[in-house]
């Protein structure tokens, strides 16, 4: 399994948050550097977001989920054109879960299991 994970959930429609685009960055001195990319799926995760064997060193990361297109698709005027979700691993390559609580005006989310 991938050591972060990820599942996003339209709490408006009571469903899974499917072809939401999301992003990994790793905070460097220079700004953040691009890791890894890809789309939910039908249950709104991404499967493999990074490989198995990949552990990430301690450091801030950011997950940048593209909001704006997932409500265009779903022909719905969304207040957040994106959320990002800050956060800093220890680099115990511990398994990271972060969810997403999504509507078109608010959002949460916490560490997951």
């Amino acid at each position: 399994m991938s050591q972060i994970t990820t599942h996003v959930l339209d709490t408006t429609r009571g469903l899974p948050a499917k072809n939401l685009p999301i992003t990994l960055f790793a905070q460097t001195h220079d700004g953040w550097n691009e890791l890894a990319t890809g789309f939910t799926n039908a249950d709104g995760r991404i499967a493999g977001l990074l490989a198995d064997d990949v552990v990430l060193a301690a450091g801030v990361y950011r997950m940048h989920f593209a909001t704006k297109p997932y409500f265009n698709a779903n022909k719905e005027q969304g207040f957040y054109p994106f959320v990002d979700i800050v956060f800093e691993l220890d680099g115990s390559a511990s398994h990271y879960h972060i969810p997403l609580l999504l509507t078109a005006f608010g959002y949460s989310t916490y560490r997951g299991s």
